[in-house]
């Protein structure tokens, strides 16, 4: 499993890479948060240092929330009732106190995935949306058996939507999924990419655009 350890102070950052190392996961180590909400998509779990030298990390916590389910723990200083209850409710999955007996991390680590694993059956390699049909596994998109021309940052956004049909993704879940970066200070990228995918869609009011939110594909 792999574990982004978010913390800037470098003995504690190697203590919680040693111990998260023994148990047989794969620590990565960053010491802020902007490089935090840049390398969150590749680890399955997140420990979360407040104090960081960039942003406040409930700052980060907030963010992480909006694109990730990943379960993250906040390890801090900050023991007072507030703290805990504002880390708890901004969506940390724990909220341990430094110094933390790193057996106890452990655990708490191992509890927490086991809690939020939501493995299940495979996900569908192909999907059905009205007359649009993705194949994943092939990245080929279809309107009622006329193949569409995609490129492949098209293909991925259509493939998002359609995996959500009748949900909204938020600009900031796609931003992350396709470019890596929910909190990119210019989206005009993906302004023109939806332009470009419903024009070869042909098919009027099947993306909506849920103003101020995201997009939504129309389930039928």
């Amino acid at each position: 499993m792999h574990v982004l350890i978010v913390e800037d102070d470098d003995a504690m950052a190697s203590a919680l890479g040693a111990a998260v190392a023994s148990a047989g996961h794969k620590p990565t180590r960053v010491s802020r948060g902007e490089d935090a909400l840049l390398d969150h998509r590749n680890h399955e779990v997140i420990l979360l240092d407040l104090g960081l030298p960039d942003m406040d990390g409930l700052d980060v916590l907030r963010k992480l929330r909006q694109v990730t389910h990943a379960p993250i723990l906040i390890l801090t200083a900050r023991d007072d009732e507030r703290s805990v209850v504002l880390g708890l409710r901004s969506g940390a999955d724990d909220y341990l106190v430094k110094p933390v007996k790193l057996v106890e991390l452990l655990a708490r680590i191992e509890a927490v995935t086991r809690r939020t694993n939501r493995s299940g059956p495979s996900a569908p390699q192909q999907i059905v949306v009205g007359p649009l049909a993705v194949d994943l596994d092939r990245r080929v998109a279809a309107v009622e058996h006329r193949q569409l021309s995609l490129t492949a940052t098209e293909f991925d956004l259509l493939a998002l939507l359609a995996k959500n049909a009748g949900s909204v993704v938020t600009r900031e879940q796609i931003l992350d999924a396709l470019w890596g970066d929910a909190f990119l200070a210019h989206s005009r990228s993906l302004d023109v990419h939806l332009t470009g995918l419903r024009a070869k869609l042909k098919i009027p009011g099947f993306i909506i655009n849920v103003r101020g939110v995201g997009y939504r594909v129309e389930q039928e």
